[in-house]
Protein backbone atom coordinates (compact mmCIF):
# COMPACT_ATOMS: atom_id res chain seq x y z
CA UNK A 1 0.00 0.00 0.00
CA UNK A 2 2.54 2.50 0.57
CA UNK A 3 4.37 1.92 -2.59
CA UNK A 4 1.29 2.22 -3.98
CA UNK A 5 0.94 5.46 -2.45
CA UNK A 6 4.53 6.68 -3.38
CA UNK A 7 4.09 5.90 -6.97
CA UNK A 8 0.47 7.74 -6.81
CA UNK A 9 2.97 10.86 -5.77
CA UNK A 10 5.71 10.08 -8.17
CA UNK A 11 3.67 8.86 -11.26
CA UNK A 12 -0.14 9.71 -11.18
CA UNK A 13 -0.06 13.37 -10.22
CA UNK A 14 2.85 14.42 -12.37
CA UNK A 15 1.55 12.30 -15.04
CA UNK A 16 -1.72 14.72 -14.99
CA UNK A 17 -0.29 17.93 -14.64
CA UNK A 18 2.32 16.73 -17.63
CA UNK A 19 -0.73 15.96 -19.74
CA UNK A 20 -2.59 19.13 -18.47
CA UNK A 21 0.45 21.28 -19.66
CA UNK A 22 2.77 19.53 -22.06
CA UNK A 23 0.19 17.17 -24.12
CA UNK A 24 -0.67 18.35 -27.65
CA UNK A 25 -3.47 15.39 -28.27
CA UNK A 26 -5.03 13.40 -26.33
CA UNK A 27 -4.13 11.01 -23.36
CA UNK A 28 -4.57 8.52 -21.62
CA UNK A 29 -3.20 6.57 -18.97
CA UNK A 30 -3.94 3.25 -16.62
CA UNK A 31 -1.78 2.28 -14.11
CA UNK A 32 -1.98 -0.71 -11.03
CA UNK A 33 0.64 -1.20 -8.90
CA UNK A 34 3.85 -0.55 -10.94
CA UNK A 35 2.31 -1.64 -13.98
CA UNK A 36 1.18 1.19 -16.74
CA UNK A 37 -0.05 1.69 -19.90
CA UNK A 38 -0.26 4.75 -21.61
CA UNK A 39 -2.36 5.80 -24.84
CA UNK A 40 -0.95 8.42 -27.05
CA UNK A 41 -3.06 10.43 -30.12
CA UNK A 42 0.11 11.77 -31.74
CA UNK A 43 3.59 9.95 -31.96
CA UNK A 44 5.30 13.16 -30.42
CA UNK A 45 3.48 13.37 -27.50
CA UNK A 46 4.70 9.50 -27.06
CA UNK A 47 8.21 10.24 -26.99
CA UNK A 48 8.41 13.83 -24.90
CA UNK A 49 6.47 11.68 -22.24
CA UNK A 50 8.80 9.19 -22.20
CA UNK A 51 11.95 11.35 -22.09
CA UNK A 52 10.20 13.32 -19.23
CA UNK A 53 9.28 10.73 -17.23
CA UNK A 54 12.57 8.73 -17.46
CA UNK A 55 13.72 12.12 -16.09
CA UNK A 56 10.98 12.32 -13.25
CA UNK A 57 11.63 8.60 -12.41
CA UNK A 58 15.24 9.77 -11.73
CA UNK A 59 14.96 12.27 -9.41
CA UNK A 60 13.70 9.43 -7.13
CA UNK A 61 16.30 6.84 -7.83
CA UNK A 62 14.01 4.89 -10.13
CA UNK A 63 14.21 3.61 -13.75
CA UNK A 64 11.92 2.23 -16.15
CA UNK A 65 12.27 -1.98 -16.70
CA UNK A 66 14.24 -1.58 -19.99
CA UNK A 67 12.69 -4.89 -21.22
CA UNK A 68 8.53 -4.05 -20.70
CA UNK A 69 8.83 -0.67 -21.64
CA UNK A 70 7.76 -0.35 -25.14
CA UNK A 71 7.03 2.27 -27.33
CA UNK A 72 3.91 0.74 -30.25
CA UNK A 73 1.43 2.01 -32.54
CA UNK A 74 -1.66 0.73 -31.93
CA UNK A 75 -5.33 0.99 -33.16
CA UNK A 76 -7.56 1.22 -36.16
CA UNK A 77 -4.77 3.21 -37.84
CA UNK A 78 -2.01 0.74 -36.78
CA UNK A 79 -4.22 -2.04 -38.72
CA UNK A 80 -4.72 0.00 -41.80
CA UNK A 81 -0.95 1.46 -42.11
CA UNK A 82 0.71 -1.95 -41.39
CA UNK A 83 -1.79 -3.74 -43.97
CA UNK A 84 -0.19 -0.98 -46.17
CA UNK A 85 3.37 -1.67 -45.89
CA UNK A 86 3.19 -5.47 -45.82
CA UNK A 87 3.92 -5.76 -42.62
CA UNK A 88 0.98 -8.39 -40.88
CA UNK A 89 -1.04 -7.40 -37.65
CA UNK A 90 0.30 -4.54 -35.55
CA UNK A 91 2.25 -5.46 -32.44
CA UNK A 92 0.34 -6.40 -29.35
CA UNK A 93 0.95 -5.75 -25.61
CA UNK A 94 0.20 -7.74 -22.09
CA UNK A 95 -1.49 -5.85 -19.16
CA UNK A 96 -2.95 -7.25 -15.78
CA UNK A 97 -2.98 -10.94 -17.41
CA UNK A 98 -4.47 -9.73 -20.96
CA UNK A 99 -2.73 -9.86 -24.09
CA UNK A 100 -4.26 -7.17 -26.28
CA UNK A 101 -4.90 -7.56 -29.52
CA UNK A 102 -6.00 -4.97 -32.74
CA UNK A 103 -8.73 -6.43 -34.12
CA UNK A 104 -11.97 -5.44 -35.99
CA UNK A 105 -15.48 -6.89 -35.82
CA UNK A 106 -17.63 -8.66 -38.47
CA UNK A 107 -19.14 -4.96 -39.09
CA UNK A 108 -15.47 -3.78 -39.83
CA UNK A 109 -15.21 -1.48 -36.72
CA UNK A 110 -12.00 -1.61 -34.75
CA UNK A 111 -11.92 -3.23 -31.32
CA UNK A 112 -9.35 -4.01 -28.53
CA UNK A 113 -9.67 -7.96 -28.30
CA UNK A 114 -7.95 -8.70 -24.72
CA UNK A 115 -6.68 -12.92 -24.48
CA UNK A 116 -5.60 -14.88 -21.58
CA UNK A 117 -1.73 -13.78 -21.87
CA UNK A 118 -0.71 -17.44 -23.24
CA UNK A 119 2.19 -18.58 -20.97
CA UNK A 120 0.29 -17.25 -17.68
CA UNK A 121 -2.59 -19.76 -18.72
CA UNK A 122 0.43 -22.86 -19.13
CA UNK A 123 1.75 -21.79 -15.77
CA UNK A 124 -1.71 -22.28 -14.15
CA UNK A 125 -2.56 -25.45 -16.12
CA UNK A 126 0.81 -27.06 -14.64
CA UNK A 127 -0.31 -25.71 -11.38
CA UNK A 128 -3.55 -27.06 -11.29
CA UNK A 129 -2.00 -30.43 -12.74
CA UNK A 130 0.15 -30.67 -9.85
CA UNK A 131 -2.46 -30.02 -6.92
CA UNK A 132 -5.36 -32.29 -8.95
CA UNK A 133 -2.44 -34.99 -8.51
CA UNK A 134 -2.10 -34.25 -4.62
CA UNK A 135 -5.82 -34.46 -4.56
CA UNK A 136 -6.23 -37.72 -6.60
CA UNK A 137 -6.98 -39.56 -3.39
CA UNK A 138 -10.02 -37.66 -1.90
CA UNK A 139 -13.36 -38.47 -3.11
CA UNK A 140 -14.50 -37.74 -6.72
CA UNK A 141 -17.32 -35.03 -5.38
CA UNK A 142 -14.76 -33.33 -3.38
CA UNK A 143 -12.36 -32.54 -6.43
CA UNK A 144 -15.66 -31.99 -8.43
CA UNK A 145 -16.17 -28.86 -6.24
CA UNK A 146 -12.62 -27.64 -6.10
CA UNK A 147 -12.47 -27.86 -9.63
CA UNK A 148 -15.17 -25.95 -9.95
CA UNK A 149 -14.73 -23.18 -7.79
CA UNK A 150 -11.24 -23.10 -8.94
CA UNK A 151 -12.61 -22.95 -12.57
CA UNK A 152 -15.49 -20.08 -11.59
CA UNK A 153 -13.08 -18.10 -9.80
CA UNK A 154 -10.29 -17.92 -13.30
CA UNK A 155 -13.64 -17.34 -15.38
CA UNK A 156 -14.61 -14.81 -12.78
CA UNK A 157 -11.49 -12.23 -13.83
CA UNK A 158 -11.23 -13.67 -17.32
CA UNK A 159 -14.07 -14.12 -18.88
CA UNK A 160 -14.71 -11.00 -20.64
CA UNK A 161 -15.58 -10.28 -24.41
CA UNK A 162 -13.39 -11.73 -27.01
CA UNK A 163 -11.79 -14.47 -24.41
CA UNK A 164 -14.38 -17.35 -24.60
CA UNK A 165 -12.35 -19.35 -27.05
CA UNK A 166 -9.28 -19.21 -25.00
CA UNK A 167 -11.51 -20.27 -21.56
CA UNK A 168 -12.89 -22.98 -23.83
CA UNK A 169 -9.13 -24.34 -23.97
CA UNK A 170 -8.56 -23.68 -20.38
CA UNK A 171 -11.62 -25.78 -19.29
CA UNK A 172 -10.72 -28.66 -21.62
CA UNK A 173 -6.72 -28.84 -19.82
CA UNK A 174 -8.69 -28.67 -16.63
CA UNK A 175 -10.68 -31.27 -17.26
CA UNK A 176 -8.03 -33.83 -19.11
CA UNK A 177 -5.66 -32.61 -15.87
CA UNK A 178 -8.60 -34.00 -13.87
CA UNK A 179 -8.80 -37.33 -15.86
CA UNK A 180 -5.16 -37.87 -15.64
CA UNK A 181 -5.54 -37.39 -11.83
CA UNK A 182 -8.21 -40.49 -11.78
CA UNK A 183 -6.31 -42.46 -14.20
CA UNK A 184 -3.21 -42.70 -12.03
CA UNK A 185 -5.28 -43.34 -8.45
CA UNK A 186 -5.62 -46.61 -10.41
CA UNK A 187 -3.47 -48.21 -13.08
CA UNK A 188 -6.42 -50.47 -14.16
CA UNK A 189 -8.97 -47.75 -14.21
CA UNK A 190 -9.68 -47.02 -17.57
CA UNK A 191 -11.62 -43.65 -18.10
CA UNK A 192 -12.33 -42.72 -21.35
CA UNK A 193 -13.00 -38.69 -22.90
CA UNK A 194 -16.72 -39.48 -23.51
CA UNK A 195 -17.36 -40.58 -19.52
CA UNK A 196 -14.89 -38.13 -18.45
CA UNK A 197 -16.76 -35.03 -20.14
CA UNK A 198 -20.09 -36.51 -18.49
CA UNK A 199 -18.41 -36.52 -15.00
CA UNK A 200 -16.89 -33.03 -15.48
CA UNK A 201 -20.19 -31.72 -16.67
CA UNK A 202 -21.49 -32.35 -12.95
CA UNK A 203 -19.19 -29.66 -11.78
CA UNK A 204 -17.16 -27.61 -14.65
CA UNK A 205 -20.00 -24.84 -16.59
CA UNK A 206 -18.85 -23.98 -19.76
CA UNK A 207 -17.69 -20.29 -20.12
CA UNK A 208 -20.49 -19.08 -21.85
CA UNK A 209 -22.72 -20.22 -19.04
CA UNK A 210 -21.18 -18.27 -16.91
CA UNK A 211 -21.50 -13.97 -16.65
CA UNK A 212 -19.55 -12.27 -18.25
CA UNK A 213 -17.99 -8.47 -18.15
CA UNK A 214 -19.01 -5.76 -20.25
CA UNK A 215 -16.77 -4.59 -22.65
CA UNK A 216 -14.52 -1.27 -20.77
CA UNK A 217 -16.10 1.67 -22.66
CA UNK A 218 -19.71 0.42 -21.41
CA UNK A 219 -17.97 0.65 -17.71
CA UNK A 220 -16.08 3.39 -18.40
CA UNK A 221 -19.82 4.96 -19.59
CA UNK A 222 -21.37 4.07 -15.96
CA UNK A 223 -18.37 5.10 -13.69
CA UNK A 224 -17.93 8.47 -15.50
CA UNK A 225 -21.18 9.29 -16.76
CA UNK A 226 -19.87 11.04 -19.91
CA UNK A 227 -17.11 12.89 -18.37
CA UNK A 228 -13.31 12.29 -18.98
CA UNK A 229 -12.00 9.97 -17.47
CA UNK A 230 -8.50 11.43 -16.79
CA UNK A 231 -9.85 14.05 -14.98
Amino acid sequence: MLANIYLHYVMDLWIRQWRERTARGQMIAVRYADDSVLGFEKHEDAWSFRQALEARLAQFNLTLHPEKTRLLRFGWFAIEDRKKRGEGKPETFDFLGFTHICDKTKNGMFVVRRVTIAKRMRTTIREIRAQLHKRRHEPVPVIGQWSSRLFKGYCNYYHVPGNTRRLDAFRREVIGAWRHALKRRSQRHRLNWERMATLARLFIPYPRELPMHPHPITRFGVKTQGRSRMR
